[in-house]
């Protein structure tokens, strides 16, 4: 090959290189680089909270105020938001009226923490909408959990601002809860999450039970939630970066062929391979079913997760369950797979 040829060879694939993009093709991602985690301030008695439906629509006014008394009751006022009462069908209110009820809370600065009063769906909807930028400067807790998993992983994927997967507005309050989320929201402690060993008249252990798939111990950022809105996600720009994380899962009401398939989509798109460890909570009215030859939750489990080499365990209290850990989505922690516990590194708040 002549020096001539050889020019006009590398000209050509220059262009072809340079014309990918505009054929709808790209080169080898880049590792997405996280921001820098932002704590926010922890909660404190007298504080504001303000109550938001960025989701589903509030077809009880009753429920409405009976999580107002439950903030009251920890010792913090409420702030409604404008479009609470809302409703567009199925949803609370349009995209644009639930994304204006978000970023005005964050904007306010006589709102101390923000927290959901119910999932359902409709957040991912909310996401091209919210203003990071003021979000960013004025970091404050956001609370919930289920649908909420969409404003929790795009907010600390696009700002850096720990959010924390606990209790909605809506949920039972009861001491267990209660306890979680006064030691990671107003304590700032790092908590060591364990599920409760009571045996009541048993000769042992038969609820909330730990399932360690593969035993070891591993530290990475906490990143999770809900497994049917986080891959409905998978794709877009609202996730973030899992390289060595913590994967944190839990969902309700899915046959096992569903979860199955959530799974298969977390390995295709290169998550499962990057974590660092896997902590799958509760599913909730995920049983087998009627169909001839199911498999179980627990084989599907052992299938996907087994092969990764990392530390994974189930059975932690993250779902929809009436006993909830508060868990900071983007802080540092350790989990031990063959005791079941994950242990935040430091506060999740400042």
């Amino acid at each position: 090959m002549t020096l001539r040829t050889r020019r006009e060879v590398l000209a050509s694939l220059s262009m072809a290189t340079a014309a990918l993009p505009l054929l709808g093709f790209t080169s080898v991602p880049a590792v997405k680089k996280a921001p820098k985690a932002i704590l926010p301030p922890r909660l404190k008695p007298g504080d504001t909270v303000g109550l938001i439906c960025p989701a589903g629509a509030a077809f009880s006014k009753e429920v409405v105020q009976i999580t107002k008394e439950s903030i009251e009751a920890l010792g913090l006022k409420v702030k409604m938001g404008k479009h609470v009462f809302d409703r567009f069908g199925y949803l609370a209110g349009t995209d644009q009226a639930r994304a204006e009820d978000v970023n005005s809370m964050f904007a306010d600065k006589s709102v101390q923490g923000i927290l959901a009063i119910h999932g359902g769906w409709g957040c991912a909807r909310l996401l091209p909408l919210l203003d990071y930028k003021t979000i960013q400067k004025n970091p404050k807790p956001l609370i919930g959990y289920s649908d909420i998993t969409a404003l929790l992983l795009a907010i600390n994927a696009k700002t850096g601002l720990i959010t924390f997967h606990g209790p909605v507005g809506s949920a039972t309050w009861n001491k267990f809860s209660v306890d979680s989320f006064r030691q990671v929201l107003f304590d700032g402690n790092p908590v060591l999450f364990e599920n409760p060993k009571e045996l009541g008249d048993n000769l042992t252990l038969t609820k909330d039970r730990i399932t360690t798939i593969t035993p070891g111990t591993a530290r990475g950022k906490l990143v999770g939630g809900n497994l049917t809105v986080l891959t409905a996600i998978i794709g877009s720009d609202y996730l973030p970066n899992w390289k060595d994380a913590i994967l944190f899962l839990e969902d309700t009401n899915e046959a096992v062929y569903r979860v199955d398939r959530m799974l298969t989509q977390l390995k295709l798109a290169g998550v499962l391979d990057q974590v660092k460890g896997v902590v799958f909570g509760k599913c909730s009215d995920c049983d087998p079913g009627r169909g001839y030859g199911s498999l179980t939750l627990e084989e599907v489990l052992e299938q996907h997760l087994q092969p990764l080499k990392v530390p994974v365990y189930s059975g932690a209290m993250i779902g929809h369950i009436t006993h909830k850990f508060t868990v900071p989505v983007g802080a540092e922690a350790e989990i031990d797979a063959t005791a079941g516990t994950i242990k935040l590194l430091g506060s999740a708040v400042s």
